[in-house]
């Protein structure tokens, strides 16, 4: 199976956070679940910890290569900039990655993470959905030491309600 590409200063075990999750759903492949993240105005009909997105260099809603946006979650006003656009292709599994970050008044209030997604059609009509995230800085710490993990479940959150969303959209058209 295919793995996340890192760049150098967010490779899971030398970040002060790190979040994967991963289901496999069946009926759908990579193109319906690319179509449903990268239409962000579907965001917060299936993940409750996303709003207020908005688009800079380009006219929104749809993500592209170099897009710079912002959206609010887990309370923080994330500045984000696509670098990784990799769009579903036969046998090739589908990539999108964000940097993102929150400025803060001290280096250690800063927040700086690089989320990925990856999206591989399998064999028997099924597709595979991985998302992981790491983090650095003062609220990526706090975020790992809280006991009720609140990446890795609004993570799950994201990706379930993206397959559903994916799911019920194949199954309109």
């Amino acid at each position: 199976m295919s793995n996340i590409v890192w760049p150098k200063g967010y490779i899971p075990g030398f970040t002060d956070n790190y979040v994967s999750n991963e289901i496999t759903l069946v009926g759908i492949n990579a193109t319906d679940v690319w179509a449903s993240l990268i239409d962000t105005t579907l965001w917060t009909q299936y993940y409750s910890n996303a709003s207020d997105i908005r688009f800079y260099n380009i006219p929104g809603p749809v993500l592209a290569e170099n897009a710079r946006f912002r959206f609010t979650t887990f309370g923080f006003l994330v500045e984000a900039e696509v670098v990784e656009f990799v769009p579903p292709v036969d046998g090739q599994p589908a990539r999108i990655a964000w940097h993102g970050w929150v400025e803060g008044s001290t280096p250690e209030e800063r927040l700086d993470v690089h989320h990925a997604w990856l999206f591989e059609d399998l064999s028997d009509d099924r597709v595979r959905i991985l998302t992981q995230e790491t983090q650095n800085g003062g609220p990526a710490k706090a975020l790992a030491s809280d006991p009720k993990e609140p990446m890795l479940n609004a993570h799950q959150e994201w990706i379930r309600g993206l397959g559903e969303m994916a799911l019920k959209r194949n199954y309109m058209s």
